[in-house]
């Protein structure tokens, strides 16, 4: 039984953030967030899977070693083992199913202010004179 977890190279969050604010960068930074998402529901599956597997085997250990003989305690144990496997694994897929949901509200967020702010971002984008920041008249 081993593990295919490997730390990542990068210790950097997905979006940085920061107080950037504007239309693009906010799209960016829900775009990076959603993929991480996704990324995240797809390791935790594999993660599940092998947790599955490995709880799996470790039944056919116990077989094996109730089949030898040997000391009862190993029986326990290995069964015991087995059980936290599963309870992990379950466990695992609640995380995974919690990352999907977070993806998925969060591409919907970026959807949602595409169309809020899409065209007025494209308004100030094209012209040639600088237009006042939001707030500016609320003075």
């Amino acid at each position: 039984m081993s593990s295919d977890l490997a730390p990542r190279s990068s210790g950097a969050a997905p979006a940085v953030a920061d107080g950037d604010n504007r239309y693009k960068a906010v799209q960016a930074k829900l775009d990076k967030l959603g993929n991480a998402m996704d990324d995240a529901t797809l390791e935790l599956e594999g993660l599940r899977r092998s947790m599955e597997a490995n709880a799996d085997h470790t039944d056919d250990v116990d077989l094996a070693i109730e089949n030898a003989g040997l000391d009862p305690k190993f029986l326990s144990l290995t069964a015991n083992v087995a059980a936290a496997l599963v309870g992990a694994a379950r466990e695992v897929r609640y995380l995974s199913e919690t990352a999907q949901e977070t993806a998925d509200l969060t591409h919907e967020a970026r959807r949602t202010h595409s169309k809020l702010y899409g065209a007025l971002d494209d308004i100030r984008s094209n012209r040639r004179e600088k237009t006042p920041r939001p707030g500016f008249f609320n003075r």
